[in-house]
């Protein structure tokens, strides 16, 4: 699959996207070109800023605490229970948080908190697909790809507290 991509600065430090043929966010990293294409192997990345310009202008306002929410598309591709547990995410609310567990549950798969743990670390789309809301359940927080300095500063962002139950 070939991929207009875009790296540019935000408030959180480098950020890169890349978008589909339909224009929808395909890929999203904290990171440079480099960490996109890891992200995204087999994907041939083409920078290309123009085509990338919805989604560079949506997540520099929402890193600068001036948007609260994406209107991109998104089309993150992976199986059917990663769709779902990536759909699921989405349905998280800006300033809150939920457990493995419990998005486990929501996706139909109690008892799966290992499994939707994977799904959510392949999450292709950080930040417009929020898999840093979720945390263990005793409010501690790893598993992040991306640090669990850069969540805490994410779920701070949002207005979460971060911390142990």
């Amino acid at each position: 699959m070939s991929c207009p991509c875009d790296t540019f600065a935000t408030a959180a430090g480098p950020f890169s996207v890349a978008i589909d043929a339909e224009g929808a966010v395909v890929g999203a990293v904290f990171g440079d070109a480099e960490a996109l294409q890891a992200r995204m192997p087999g994907a041939r990345l083409s920078p290309d800023p123009g085509r990338c310009a919805a989604a560079r202008r949506e997540v520099q306002a929402y890193l600068a605490g001036e948007r609260r929410e994406f209107t991109v598309r998104v089309g993150a591709r992976g199986t059917p229970f990663q769709e779902r547990v990536w759909a699921a995410l989405r349905a998280i609310p800006r300033g809150e948080t939920i457990s493995y567990g419990e998005l486990a549950a929501r996706v139909g798969r109690p008892g799966a908190a290992r499994a939707v743990g994977a799904a959510n670390g392949r999450n292709p789309v950080c930040l417009l697909v929020p898999c840093h809301r979720v945390i263990a359940a005793n409010g501690a927080l790893h598993g992040y790809a991306f640090g669990t300095e850069r969540k805490r500063w994410l779920l701070a962002l949002e207005g979460v507290p971060a911390g142990p139950r």
